[in-house]
């Protein structure tokens, strides 16, 4: 079982972390080589949208790769790859802000209460905010541990949420491949949490309950 030290984690830590700025760094790249496409600004609102479900999946997947492959130090890189998935929600929410509505908020929220689509990937993103505001260790202690998990739930909204947004963005152009790939494997890791979270320790409850008399 592969078991690395702590020095040997930092070095995966920030081989993760310079990954995890590819995305960005190819954006970047391709702005200044034009080759953005005839529309730069879906290519990068569609870009940065794909790439937060991309960190939203790699980070529910951390813990049944976790209990499957008794990794356990595959742990601690599952807050660096939410705030990820946090980061490139808000490059796609300030290419819309910014691209679209050239920050006028009021614009913007007509916007989002005209077209169910946004409307959804804007509650999403809503509450992504409280998750990556609360994943330092200072506020899981401010919390407390079950305050903590409960509003980490909100997880088994957000990912849903995020696939809808895909799904009716998607269906203008009658191409729905990728929203129901995405939808496949969120559900898959969120029944995944649900059968270790809840399911399984009902299970081993009732295994253990002694037999009446």
């Amino acid at each position: 079982m592969f078991n690395p030290d702590s020095r040997q984690i930092t070095v995966i830590k920030c081989i993760v972390f310079l990954a995890s700025l590819l995305p960005l760094a190819r954006l970047v790249a391709y702005g200044f080589t034009d080759r953005l496409g005839a529309n730069p600004i879906e290519f990068i609102t569609r870009s940065t949208g794909d790439w937060t479900l991309y960190f939203l999946c790699i980070t529910l997947a951390v813990t049944p790769l976790r209990r499957i492959s008794n990794w356990n130090w595959l742990i601690k890189l599952r807050r660096m790859l939410g705030l990820f998935a946090f980061f490139y929600a808000v490059l796609h929410f300030t290419t819309f802000l910014w691209f679209d509505h050239f920050f006028e908020i009021d614009d913007m929220l007509r916007d989002v209460v005209k077209r169910p689509f946004i409307l959804v990937g804007f509650i999403a993103f809503v509450l992504l905010i409280p998750l990556a505001v609360t994943s330092t260790n200072g506020m899981v202690r401010r919390l407390g541990g079950k305050r903590w998990q409960w509003l980490h739930r909100l997880i088994y909204l957000i990912g849903p949420l995020g696939i809808l947004h895909y799904w009716w963005m998607k269906a203008g152009k009658n191409d729905f491949a990728q929203p129901i790939l995405f939808g496949v494997i969120i559900a898959m890791l969120l029944l995944a949490r649900v059968y270790w979270n809840v399911l399984k320790p009902r299970m081993q409850k009732r295994r253990t309950k002694p037999a009446p008399v």
